[in-house]
């Protein structure tokens, strides 16, 4: 698996219909924080949206959800948090594909995920992408025909956890850790609880987190065996 970040237009995302007109009118920015599902029709997905000025109450959201959807084009929205201090939402927002969007994914064969970093700013993108390398490519193909230009910041080759050697986590775990690291659930002091985590993922408390301390024990134990220990009789020297 290949990741590319690219920095692009936002005008153009917006001319893409990624981004409905006007939507910076409102928001200072957009954070992609995960990709729970992405199909030729629609996309669901955990994002982060800063307001310019005080944010909404939860009751008020509820209101005017109808607006709301109709005005950015969703499909549905559930507010996860409000950080007021902030003028952050978290939402998990589902979205109806364009037409430009949904030839991207024909051309990747359905086989991309947007992942982070990705920030949507007024002027300014950072989009990145996890695919096959032979998919992105024609992604990228794709995108100089359409007339977007974009810049390559920076490219990589991570390990899936699906290939040989690439980790002992399940696909269910590492999606599960994303989600509640994403969440704030390892912040310091805790933004959300397991009850809270264990709603939105779907799962009884008890479940989630012998889950999630199963995927825990695989990471340390993988991190001890990767940081062997000094020779022995040997000790740190003292600060100072």
């Amino acid at each position: 698996m290949r990741t590319v970040t690219l920095e692009l237009a936002t005008a153009d995302l917006t001319a893409l219909g990624v981004i409905p007109a006007r939507f910076f009118d409102r928001y200072e920015e957009v954070e992609l924080l995960e990709t729970l599902r992405l199909e030729r029709g629609s996309r669901l997905q955990l994002l982060r949206l800063r307001r310019r000025g005080a944010l909404r109450t939860a009751a008020e959201l509820e209101r005017e959800s109808r607006r709301i959807r109709r005005l950015y084009g969703l499909a549905g929205f559930e507010l996860v948090e409000r950080r007021p201090r902030t003028r952050d939402y978290l939402l998990f927002v589902r979205q109806r594909n364009p037409p430009g969007l949904r030839a991207l994914i024909d051309v990747a064969g359905g086989d991309i995920v947007p992942t982070a970093p990705f920030r949507l700013g007024p002027e300014r993108t950072i989009a990145t992408f996890r695919a096959e390398e032979r998919a992105l490519r024609r992604v990228l193909e794709r995108l100089g025909r359409m007339g977007l230009t974009y810049r390559v910041l920076r490219t990589s080759r991570r390990p899936s956890f699906d290939e040989p050697g690439g980790g002992e986590l399940t696909p269910r775990q590492r999606e599960v850790l994303a989600r509640a690291w994403t969440l704030g659930h390892y912040a310091i002091p805790r933004r959300i609880t397991l009850a809270r985590l264990a709603r939105l993922t779907g799962q009884s408390p008890p479940a989630l987190g012998k889950m999630l301390r199963r995927a825990e024990r695989t990471l340390v134990g993988r991190y001890l065996a990767a940081e062997p220990p000094g020779p022995p009789g040997t000790a740190a020297e003292p600060e100072g």
